[in-house]
């Protein structure tokens, strides 16, 4: 039986969401870096292009590999709810609210987990055959 189309539409948007949301941050800690210096600046900036690298390539991996299927793409996507539940667990910045952390590991969970039949379908049983 086929995935079911919206189950899989729904899942990559949502995923794809969670790409742009990281490469938005990177981008705008790189332009913008939140501490003032010549030393906190690099910092930051080195910090805001690897982010929106991180961003850059879940949205490739969402787009190119996720929306048609792959296996591969459903298993390194796994990496947006273990980095966002570590970045909340050890309490990493930015800010205190954390409420971007909680939304990102919501939103992949559920990108993730809602096709995993389509990812995975059951095989026949051999249940008839006894």
């Amino acid at each position: 039986m086929p995935p079911e189309p919206r189950i899989l539409t729904l899942s990559w948007v949502l995923l794809l969401l969670v790409g742009l949301g990281i490469l938005g941050f990177g981008v705008a800690v790189a332009v913008y870096p939140p501490i003032a210096g010549p030393a906190a600046n690099g910092v930051w900036r080195t910090v805001g292009v690897a982010t929106a690298g991180m961003g850059l390539f879940g949205v490739a991996i969402t787009v190119w590999g996720y929306r048609q299927g792959a296996r591969w793409a459903w298993a390194v996507l796994w990496y947006y709810p273990v980095f966002w539940t570590v970045h909340l667990v050890t309490g990493l910045p930015p800010g205190t609210d954390h409420l971007h952390q909680l939304a990102f590991i919501v939103l992949s969970l559920v990108g993730l987990l809602l096709p995993v039949r389509a990812f995975f379908p059951r095989r026949p049983t051999d249940a008839g055959r006894r």
